[in-house]
């Protein structure tokens, strides 16, 4: 019974992604893992693992200076395994979902790809192709761009490119700078680039497996590739114009930036505030407004099935039809023409209430073992429950307490989402009998 407990779908994930975290922090660790004489503690070693394997980019230590050539590669291999196994991993949760509940085209089991639980070996290679292909492509426009645009020597060029590649396509917000991107927020081809990997890889592993065998046939989607890329796009505008009305004049962000700084630091701060972590200007500068806009744009999210974080863009939106169908007065949910089952609508409201409880008792902790003023914290906890990595900057500056605090909400925040939507599907039922009716007094 125990043996097959363990086996239970629903547990495969967290209990795999704790034993890497485990075996990183071992390996962190090492002495040969920093760049001082000693060996780094073990909870910072504990933070930076999870942090990677759970692709966020909060760091309690200045990555390129602290950790040594040996701990950067060992930090790329955590989240590229982590990414790679959310993607693969949730795939083929979702499958085995999809398959249990006959849902046909939803989640990463649409039935018009003729994917099922007998071909767990072709989406694992689709997810593998993807990864190597977008990483790979991200890393030669790096570097390139450092080599002949900024003067690296190749080694250089290859090292740094390579590592913001893998990092952006699994939205780790990890870099081998200490200032983030904030020395490229000018420029097109780094910014352009990291963004083209950070949004594929937040799309999620559906969404591009039917990119690839649909093209951009508007009609031909489904409604989960419907909602994910449309979401997207709304988002991306939407956060973009945020952050410009409330920083273009911000001295501390974007105000002595020209104008092609300036909008495509915007750009990249709507893509990056919803999944990477990656920064382009002083997070800690903005203004509180923005923060606030960030703040939504993390616990959002990206596509279900890929390295994003947060509650997820379908899940977002499910809730939006299901209140604007409310609203009309009718009893179905729909989208795009086509009909929500009311057990896909109570699953998306489960995941959010679950999702903001995780995220109240996480900032009360935090407010009860830290100073730092509320919005400062908010936007920590926020950041580690959605696993995006932005900060205002206090990350470092947390005690003990907070730092252990940080390190539940990641690993909760990334792993959970998944697991109780497959725990909650897989639990579905139908009763043989139904209770009398009765209406409670809403509102």
């Amino acid at each position: 019974m125990q043996r097959q407990g363990l086996r239970h779908p629903a547990r495969l994930i967290p209990i795999g992604f704790l034993c890497v975290i485990l075996a990183g922090t071992g390996l962190l660790m090492l002495p040969a893992a920093t760049t001082g004489d000693g060996s780094a503690p073990l909870l910072t070693a504990l933070f930076t693992s999870t942090s990677a394997v759970c692709v966020t980019g909060l760091v309690v230590v200045d990555t390129p200076t602290y950790w040594s050539t040996f701990g950067l590669v060992i930090i790329m291999g955590l989240f590229q395994i982590g990414g790679f196994g959310i993607m693969a991993g949730a795939t083929l949760m979702g499958l085995l979902v999809a398959g249990r509940l006959n849902l046909g085209t939803r989640l990463a089991a649409q039935h018009d790809t003729r994917l099922g639980l007998g071909s767990v070996g072709g989406v694992v290679r689709i997810v593998l192709t993807a990864t190597v292909l977008v990483e790979f492509l991200t890393f030669i426009v790096l570097t390139l761009r450092l080599h002949f645009g900024y003067g690296f020597d190749w080694g250089e060029a290859l090292w740094h490119g390579g590592f913001q590649a893998v990092s952006a396509f699994n939205n780790a917000g990890f870099s081998t700078w200490s200032d983030s991107l904030m020395g490229f927020a000018s420029d097109p081809w780094m910014i352009g680039s990291i963004s083209f990997a950070v949004v594929l890889g937040g799309l999620g592993f559906p969404v591009l497996y039917e990119l690839r065998h649909k093209g951009f046939s508007y009609r031909r989607w489904s409604v989960h590739a419907k909602i994910t890329l449309l979401g997207s796009a709304v988002l991306v505008a939407g956060g973009a114009v945020l952050i410009a009305l409330f920083e273009w004049n911000n001295p501390a962000t974007l105000g002595d930036k020209n104008l092609v700084g300036k909008l495509l630091s915007v750009f990249f701060e709507a893509v990056t505030a919803r999944t990477a972590g990656f920064n382009s200007i002083d997070t800690g500068g903005m203004t509180l407004e923005s923060q606030s806009a960030n703040w939504a744009m993390m616990f959002i999210g990206g596509g279900s099935a890929g390295t994003a974080g947060g509650i997820k863009i379908t899940t977002f939106f499910l809730l939006g039809f299901a209140v604007w169908s409310q609203i009309r007065g009718e009893s179905d949910t729909i989208a795009f023409n086509r009909r929500i089952p009311n057990e896909t609508i109570r699953l998306a409201l489960t995941v959010v209430l679950l999702a903001l409880t995780l995220l109240a008792f996480g900032t009360l902790a935090l407010m009860s073992v830290t100073d730092f003023p509320l919005n400062d914290v908010i936007f920590e906890a926020v950041s580690a429950t959605a696993t995006v990595g932005l900060s205002t900057g206090i990350t470092g500056d947390l005690p003990p307490a907070g730092q252990v605090i940080i390190i539940l909400l990641m690993f909760i925040g990334r792993v959970g989402s998944v697991t109780v939507a497959t725990a909650l599907a897989l639990r579905a039922r139908s009763r043989l009998y139904r209770y009398p009716e009765e209406r409670p007094i809403v509102g």
